[in-house]
């Protein structure tokens, strides 16, 4: 990849997104100071999509490989990478999905994610001691519209140049498309 540009497809928002990405879930997780020299390696050699999900904790990392990456001049600013993030299913509401994303931005050391998409058409009670491992009785109502209603405030607010879904079947879709007033950029 070193030396060639990856392709990229142009959103509905106008923005382009490489169709190349580096998924940043990892088991047994590594430090941050690790993965971070593993992202800036990814850099160095081409990446320029990093897809990332609160729920996976390498978002600081990331932050730490593009503060790394542009003292290194290996990108000159924050638009050569673009960086997608996810919610996790604990804050799958309208009241948390602003706050979440904040608390991403955070992590990243950024002003804005160039994606940010629900992370799964579910939602879990916000205060389950592993959000990853639930049973049926942690599952909440899902809120489709509120739920969508606080993305397309996150794509308002500019915190979000483009905003998406994932893991949505056409039913789900269909239900979000009645009151969405933005189309979702992606359905990962």
């Amino acid at each position: 990849m070193a030396g060639k540009k990856i392709p990229e497809v142009l959103l509905n928002s106008g923005h382009k997104m490489p169709v190349i990405g580096m998924g940043t879930s990892v088991d047994n997780r590594p430090s941050n100071d690790v993965l971070a020299s593993i992202f800036v390696d990814a850099i160095e050699v081409g990446y320029r999509h990093f897809d990332s999900a609160s729920v996976y904790g390498t978002e600081e990392a990331i932050g730490i490989a593009l503060a790394k990456a542009l003292q290194k001049g290996l990108i000159k600013s924050r638009d050569e990478v673009f960086i997608t993030s996810k919610p996790w299913n604990t804050d799958a509401d309208y009241d948390l999905i602003v706050p979440a994303l904040k608390t991403t931005l955070k992590k990243l050391g950024t002003e804005y994610v160039d994606l940010y998409l629900i992370h799964w058409p579910v939602r879990l009670r916000h205060d389950l001691e592993n959000p990853v491992v639930f049973t049926k009785e942690d599952l909440l109502p899902f809120d489709i519209e509120g739920t969508w209603k606080a993305m397309e405030e996150c794509y308002k607010l500019g915190l979000a140049k483009s905003i998406g879904i994932c893991n949505y079947g056409t039913k789900k879709l269909t239900k979000l498309l009645e009151t969405a007033t933005i189309t979702p950029a992606v359905n990962q």
